[in-house]
């Protein structure tokens, strides 16, 4: 495949021999299988951006590809049935993100691209997709998408760039905005539509899997897959989802799933939570605008930061619960959709609106940073150009989003550092010595070592994050251990299997301590 893919399974396995060399680090030994190339790309803290009207068309944000569709022109089914249909796709596929947009993204320090795409993209690798709903008959417009995805997908892995594969549009669609594939209303929650998306779904799975596929055409960067973008709430959904995981899991079992929460996020935690060892590695994606409600349009845009910053306010409220039974339950939280956009209401009085933008965009990292395993703003760009609240190119360029995002520590994670291993032990024996003094308040049967071995264990694996930039480009940030929930349960599957699983809890409590602290000591590194 890529020089990009064979290097960096060269690199797992080899230790720069040059003394004091920048690049003298030694990376784990993956033979037992764990942690293999695309753990690296899947547990990772998560910085990206939608790829938005590259395959699922919205007109609103590229307007071009809907002129020769059909009426009411606002869905891909209306611009599939369109003049030439398969040649305007075609030349906006190709044209509309290059090999430039990858590099100006990685450029900016992401780490990764969620992309949007239909049931009706995959027709290429399987017609039987379609069999059966209204793009059967247009099987020939789609016949090449699919064999343009698993380019992008080779192509951001030059780039260090992970790619989260998201179903957009469901057969029979999944909600009522056009870009769920359609522009009638939705049929998703009848039961052939529902079982056909699982078929749909399996053969994604199998499409994206690494498993028997030679090592030249793996795609290690494939961060995982969305069931479903923004489904209508139903009370058949959960029960649809655990059918969903359990049909893609028997395809690849190590596969990341994501979920759309309907804005319930707190049910559909608990959804998670309440199937955890089931379904593990199921990640929660919410939404968050404010732009559409009335309420959105009667706060005022400095107010709408404050509510993201004050951690009594809803919505930080709710990210702080949301995201701590998710991490207990080893799953995680992302925001797969948010935008610096604004109601006009939300700008009366407002004159230049650069300052108020940038603190709401600020506001809204903070936020992410804090809680969430990952994000991905909404979108990448626009055919017409300004949009900075929408268009990220766009908010660059007008000084409202950050130019760099992540970690940029790259010289100092990969130089020789003596003294590590002494300030994680100092680091451990100052939180054990917390740990043990609070239990002691409460009699009990502890094992404290336990404590100390999980801390241990989650210092070193936070470590082992960061020095894997040697396996990236080299404008690529630091990477960081984000999923520590879902990666904390293998680890203490590893601490059962050798020590016992009494007092659990403490290995835990000790990894999750060990990762914060390691966290800590890199930013203290200058």
């Amino acid at each position: 495949m890529h020089k990009f893919v064979d290097s960096l399974k060269n690199k797992f396995h080899a230790r720069d021999q040059q003394p004091g060399g920048a690049e003298q680090v030694v990376l784990p030994d993956t033979s037992s299988g764990f942690p293999s190339p695309s753990d690296f790309f899947r547990y990772r803290k998560l910085r990206g951006v939608n790829l938005g009207s590259w395959f699922v068309l919205e007109r609103w944000i590229a307007e071009s590809p809907f002129h020769p569709a059909a009426p009411p022109g606002q869905s891909d089914h209306d611009s599939a049935r369109g003049a030439q249909a398969k040649d305007v796709l075609e030349h906006h596929w190709d044209t509309w993100i290059t090999e430039q947009d990858f590099a100006w993204i990685a450029q900016r320090g992401f780490n990764a691209v969620r992309l949007p795409i239909g049931y009706y993209h995959l027709c290429g690798a399987d017609p039987a997709v379609l069999k059966g709903t209204e793009f059967e008959n247009l099987g020939h417009v789609y016949q090449g998408a699919w064999a343009r995805i698993m380019n992008a997908i080779h192509t951001a892995s030059r780039y260090g760039l992970g790619v989260l594969i998201d179903l957009h549009a469901a057969p029979g669609k999944q909600n009522r905005d056009a870009h769920a594939g359609a522009s009638g209303e939705p049929r998703f929650f009848n039961k052939a539509n529902m079982q056909h998306t699982i078929y749909v779904l399996t053969v994604l799975a199998g499409q994206l899997s690494n498993s028997g596929r030679p090592a030249d055409s793996a795609v290690p960067n494939v961060l995982g897959i969305e069931l479903l973008n923004e489904p209508q709430h139903d009370p058949s959904l959960e029960r649809w989802y655990l059918d969903a995981i359990r049909a893609v899991r028997s395809v690849d079992p190590s596969i990341p799933l994501y979920i759309g929460d309907s804005w319930m996020t707190d049910q559909y935690a608990s959804f998670i939570e309440s199937h955890a060892n089931a379904i593990p590695f199921t990640v929660l994606d919410h939404h968050l605008y404010r732009c559409f409600t009335q309420g959105d349009a009667s706060t005022p845009a400095s107010q709408h930061a404050h509510n993201l910053r004050d951690p009594n306010a809803g919505t930080p409220q709710m990210f702080a619960r949301v995201s701590q039974k998710l991490q207990a339950a080893g799953g995680a939280l992302v925001v797969g959709e948010w935008s610096g956009a604004l109601n006009p209401g939300s700008l009366q009085g407002v004159g230049d609106d650069t300052g108020v933008r940038r603190e709401y965009i600020a506001a809204q990292l903070a936020l992410y940073e804090q809680y969430c395993a990952g994000y991905f703003f909404w979108t990448y760009k626009k055919e017409h150009a300004g949009d900075k609240g929408w268009s990220l190119r766009d908010a660059v360029a007008a000084g409202v989003f950050p130019g760099h995002v992540g970690l940029g520590k790259r010289d100092v994670v990969l130089r020789e550092d003596p003294q590590l291993d002494a300030r994680r032990d100092h680091a451990r024996d100052q939180a054990l010595a917390q740990h043990s003094g609070y239990w002691a308040q409460f009699p009990g049967n502890y094992e404290h070592w336990r404590f100390g071995d999980g801390f241990v264990r989650g210092w070193d694996d936070a470590w082992m994050f960061f020095r894997s930039i040697s396996m990236l480009p080299p404008d690529a940030p630091v990477p960081e251990l984000g999923f520590t929930g879902p990666w904390a349960k293998i680890r203490a599957r590893e601490h059962v299997a050798a020590k016992g699983a009494s007092n659990l809890w403490e290995f835990e409590h000790g990894f999750n301590q060990g990762v914060l602290e390691a966290r800590n000591d890199l930013a203290n590194l200058q």
